[in-house]
């Protein structure tokens, strides 16, 4: 069934009644009480006394300036850091460039201390980038701790941190570096806190782009320490919101995207702890905590579907109760929403306490595991040995195990207090004495700078109340609150805005003047004293029996309701006509009467009658717009539509005549430009290794164009089998004599070697196993030995000369073996007997001598080695020219070698548009003319129009000093008489005076600009500390200083984000050459000095 359309109604009423008439059927109406609840169209709400009651009081800035103490100082903004200093009654502020000390009384100045950067450290900020605004001093850490303060400070990028004296914040006791103490944009959140015994604990980000966020402990008697670097799934780009010392634990709030979630991005408001006396890891964990753990937060409405304030912005923790208050907002490209949610200590305890949410490897599930140590407190290794001192914690367990599955459940189901389309930014608390019980009063700042009045209680009647909502600023300005303080003692807040520090009292009873506004206005503070009969505190009451409150409901509602429409009656026959005829239809009605508009509340809309299961004849619908073409050029087709439900037919009614689709031809004048693609890959080229891994290659051309996306040249590897295992045999060596007995018997040995290995080239063999082979040769011929013939010879011949037997003259020398890297040449001789035949067994000598030759190193060709990166730009405008080089060092051409071949420097025209005016960029200074001028010139790059200002330049010459000889002055114009003695006297003096100023600067430098051994090692490459300790010991002169290391020293388990490639293994060439040893005399061998068969060597 079908609603007619809301034109059709007012026709359809007549015939409603008909209906019911014609049937004997009473009206719907009929049957309701005799009093109508159905308001008519000219109903008029009443007026009623609870009907001008606002939400809630809504306190503008000009009813509380009696009440307001305001401090501002000319040209301070950013009035971000409040601490109060009890013991002296002070309120310490840290604004942009200054710190001030101010009376609690009346926020008046006692002290202003100016803290900016100098001058050099703010153009080296703007260097970088930066704009004037960012490039200040804005405070983000300012800690009381007993007689000192801790002021830390961004610095124009230079974060610095310096302890004052608490009661003269002029007087510097220390300077340390203020890098993971103090962040270096002051747009980063950031947090820190001091315990008792000076250790800071702060969680921000310690590099200049904000891509290393760190909770890093230092100063203090503990070793510093820090999470894990570069590893997401510690930290993933938090937002750190507060920091607290609570018993064994410190605790930090933040929020961070999920690395737990699947889909998609979220962000996940956390709280993180670690023990106070965690000193790191052994081996593992190195100077990192190892008690780190973390857990969700959870704030969220219930309903079947939930609805989750994601990401936390403020917290108070109120030490008495154990409760700490969270202020929660939706994402800020969401829709615009806050609540307050508040969380007992056991809760955290409990979730910490809980099962751990691991994850295997990058491409697992984080699943639940086990707690190794369901309530860890702290606890330590005592037993004597490596571990002494460190956590019961597993170091396996802390790389792995620091996300809880568990979430932690505030005390409430639902928010203490929610609200849409508003933010809330900061948050104190109060506690409040009641007649019957303790409030807790909330003080919520939000980002248009009003500060909300509200209960926190889980009574479901005062959930959700608004005390009232303060304005601090006139109409039509809106800024953020940027820091809230409350001193319970006093009950005052104090609130820093940007240009100002507000101080506004809690209590303001006497604002309400009578018992119905004192008991109407729900204040904790603030009850009616009848025996006064003012309304007044409750310390200020006369009597406790006399003192009233009426805190049962939330007091100033908006009583005004609008009407809603009840149930429709059920369907019932009817007749209707439309102008063509009378159908019989079905009819319902219902009336505004749940409930019915109250109070000046909204009348119902939509109709009060429907008419169903008429039988209509369709209609067509107007047109549709012209679709888009079909195609973007050349010529294609548009379509438009219309449909027949204006109306639809139905029960009998009659089909639309006509076409439901019409298409025209589009782009018809519209050519289609040269398409622009890539060609089809060419074959794969032939492997570069036939086993054992190679690459090959294939390439395509970018068709019609230059600007195709992707590469043109894509590498994959081939042929990753394993080379079948290749083995040589070296020849035998001849046999040699290794022992010969005086009767001529000898044993003799040769050699050779089995060189085997697994590669695509079976000449790059290496050197392998050796085998020796071993005989006996007797003298007596029963055995015959095959050996060399010139060692035969020299056995056989007894060593006797014959007489008149003489060597011939040396032959000439035979070439080189080798050209180069050291060979040998050899030549010969031969005996001349009595017979002048040839008796070379009569003569003693080798008929054969070796020499070694080209000892010269082997000539090396050059290479060229990698282009450089592109130089910048010689000028900034006007067409200059930057560069690249390379150098012929890959190798380098040495011993004779051929030197490298093309260009090593390459240049490229770079910012060739126009100047400021049109000018391209002056030439250089010419030389100097004969009028002692230099000039350049600049051509306008204007088209058509001429350029302003002058196209020379002309300046002087530079004077250069023209020293004279001492034999152009006349020795009468002499001054003095100035002699070589006084010229060595001078020598000497400016030698000592030098040396003396040299030796009082170095003293200076040591005493005062020592560098501490903490803060050396915050960034080694860079001469920032973290510490500045003077002639003072270090404070953690105890332990080893920690680097913040770029390289995973610490064993973690990698990001997934991480890849790890392994370097491809370089092959080098290897040859194998085999010698063969010369004949040998008989006293020529050596077996030690007997040359290696194989040698093998690397080609440079």
């Amino acid at each position: 069934m079908r609603a007619l359309p809301r034109n059709l109604v007012s026709l359809a009423v007549s015939g409603l009644f008909l209906c019911l008439l014609s049937f004997g059927i009473p009206a719907v109406f009929s049957q309701k009480p005799t009093a109508p609840t159905e308001p008519s169209p000219s109903f008029q709400p009443q007026s009623r006394p609870e009907c001008t009651h606002q939400k809630h009081p809504i306190i503008s800035i000009q009813a509380l300036s009696p009440w307001i103490s305001t401090f501002s100082h000319p040209g301070v903004r950013d009035y971000s850091q409040l601490t109060l200093d009890l013991t002296r009654n002070e309120l310490i502020v840290g604004a942009r460039n200054y710190l001030f000390r101010l009376s609690l009384s009346n926020v008046s100045l006692i002290q202003a201390t100016e803290w900016g950067p100098d001058e050099d450290t703010r153009r080296s900020c703007q260097s970088k980038g930066k704009t004037e605004v960012e490039c200040q001093n804005y405070i983000r850490v300012l800690l009381v701790n007993k007689t000192e303060v801790m002021t830390c400070g961004t610095n124009a990028f230079q974060p610095l941190c310096i302890t004052r004296e608490v009661g003269n914040m002029s007087r510097i006791l220390e300077r340390v570096n203020g890098v993971a103490r103090c962040p270096y944009d002051p747009r980063h959140n950031s947090t820190a806190v001091v315990t008792d015994s000076g250790e800071l604990y702060a969680a921000t980000v310690i590099d200049f782009s904000g891509r290393d966020p760190v909770i890093y402990r230092s100063l203090g008697n503990m070793p510093p320490l820090r999470t894990a670097q570069y590893n997401s799934k510690w930290l993933n780009e938090p937002q750190f919101i507060s920091a607290y010392d609570i018993g064994l634990f410190t605790f930090f709030f933040l929020r961070e995207n999920a690395v737990e979630h699947d889909c998609g991005k979220t962000v996940y408001s956390r709280v993180a702890r670690v023990c106070k006396n965690d000193i790191g890891g052994r081996f593992l964990l190195e100077d990192t905590w190892t008690t780190f753990t973390k857990a969700r937060l959870n704030c969220s409405r219930s309903g079947e579907i939930p609805f989750y304030y994601n990401e936390l912005q403020s917290t108070f923790y109120l030490p008495e109760q154990d409760l700490i208050y969270g202020i929660f907002t939706t994402n800020v490209n969401s829709i615009a929403a806050s609540a307050v949610c508040a969380y007992n200590l056991s809760a955290i305890t409990r979730a910490f306490n809980g099962p751990f949410r691991s994850q295997e490897n990058p491409r697992s599930t984080w699943l639940p595991t086990l707690n190794p140590i369901p309530n860890f407190q702290c606890g330590t290794i005592e037993d004597e040995g490596p571990n002494e001192g460190l956590t019961e914690r597993s170091l396996q367990d802390a790389q792995r195990l620091y996300l809880m599955n568990d979430v932690v459940q505030p005390v409430s189901v639902n928010p203490l207090v929610w609200q849409d389309n508003v933010r809330f930014s900061k948050l104190v608390v109060d506690i409040v004495q009641g007649q019957d019980t303790l409030h807790h009063v909330m003080y919520i700042g939000t980002e248009y700078g009003t500060i909300l009045k509200a209960l926190a209680t889980t009574n479901k009647s005062l959930q959700g109340c608004y005390l009232e909502e303060m304005q601090l600023h006139p109409p039509g300005v809106k800024e953020p609150i940027l820091s809230l303080q409350i001193l319970h003692g006093d009950r005052t807040l104090f609130v820093g805005l940007n240009d100002r520090v507000l101080k506004i009292p809690l209590a303001r009873c006497s604002s309400y003047k009578t018992e119905q506004m004192c008991l109407g206005a729900r204040d904790p503070y603030c009850g009616w004293d009848r025996k006064q009969k003012r309304c007044t505190t409750i310390e200020d009451s006369s009597n406790m029996s006399q003192w009233f409150q009426n805190i049962t409901a939330c007091p100033l509602w908006n009583q005004t309701i609008d009407g809603a429409y009840g149930p429709w009656t059920p369907w019932q026959p009817c007749s209707h006509d439309d102008g063509d005829g009378t159908s019989a239809c079905l009819c319902r009605s219902r009336g505004c009467d749940s409930p019915p508009p109250l109070c000046g509340g909204k009348m119902c809309e939509g109709p009060t009658i429907e008419v169903a299961n008429c039988s209509r004849n369709g209609g067509w619908t107007p047109w549709s717009s012209w679709g888009q073409c079909s195609t973007s050029c050349e010529i294609g087709f548009e379509v438009r539509q219309r449909s027949c439900n204006n109306p639809s037919p139905r029960h009998g009614g009659r089909v639309c005549v006509g076409q439901a689709r019409e298409q025209r031809f589009c782009n018809e004048k519209v050519s289609c430009p040269q398409p622009v693609f890539w060609s089809s890959w060419s074959p794969w080229s032939k492997c570069s290794a036939e086993c054992g891994g190679g690459v090959h290659s294939r390439s395509r051309n970018c068709e019609n164009g230059n600007s195709c996306p992707g590469c043109a040249l894509e590498y994959q590897a081939c042929n990753l089998e394993s080379c079948p295992e290749v083995r040589r045999n070296t020849p035998w060596t001849p046999w040699v004599p290794v022992n010969i007995t005086q009767g001529g018997a000898r044993q003799e040995q040769r050699v050779r070697y089995i060189c085997r290995a697994q590669l695509a080239d079976p000449h790059e063999l290496q050197l392998g196993k050796r085998k020796v082979e071993t005989r006996f040769c007797p003298n007596d011929g029963t055995v015959s030995c095959d050996t060399d013939s010139l060692v035969d010879e020299l056995l056989r011949t007894p060593g006797v000369r014959l007489t008149g037997s003489s060597w011939s003259l040396w032959e000439s020398w035979t070439t080189c073996s080798q050209e180069c890297a050291k060979g040998y040449r050899s030549r010969k001789r031969s005996c001349t007997g009595m017979d002048g035949k040839n008796s070379p067994n009569t003569c003693r000598g080798s008929p054969v001598e070796y020499q070694d030759c080209n000892p010269q190193p082997c000539p090396v060709k050059g290479a060229w080695s990698c282009w450089s990166s592109w130089s910048q730009c010689t000028v900034p405008c006007g067409g200059g020219h930057y560069q690249r080089t390379r150098t012929c060092t890959s190798p380098a051409p040495a011993h004779g070698g051929d030197i490298c071949i093309g260009l090593h420097t390459e240049e490229a025209l770079c910012n060739t548009h126009t100047c400021q005016g049109g000018w391209m960029a002056w030439t250089l200074w010419s030389a100097c003319d004969d009028l002692g001028l230099q000039s350049r010139t600049r051509v306008c790059g204007n088209q058509g129009s001429p350029c302003v200002g002058n196209s020379t330049q002309y300046r002087d010459c530079n004077e250069i000093p023209v020293i004279l000889p001492a034999s152009g002055y006349d020795k009468d114009q002499q001054c003095g008489g100035f002699t070589l003695l006084h010229l060595i006297a001078t020598g000497v003096s400016c030698f000592l005076g030098a040396g003396l100023l040299s030796f009082l600067v170095y003293v200076y430098c040591q005493r005062f600009h020592k560098p501490s051994q903490e803060s050396a090692v915050i960034h080694p490459t860079t001469p920032n500390h973290l510490s500045y300790k003077g002639n003072t010991t270090p404070k953690n002169e105890k332990y080893t200083p920690m680097e913040f290391k770029t390289l995973n020293k610490n064993n973690l388990l990698p990001d997934e984000r991480t890849n790890f490639f392994p370097s491809q293994i370089q092959q080098t060439n290897v040859y194998t050459t085999t010698y063969y040893p010369t004949p040998l005399g008989k006293y020529d061998y050596r077996p030690d000095s007997s040359p290696s068969p194989c040698r093998t060597y690397n080609p440079s």
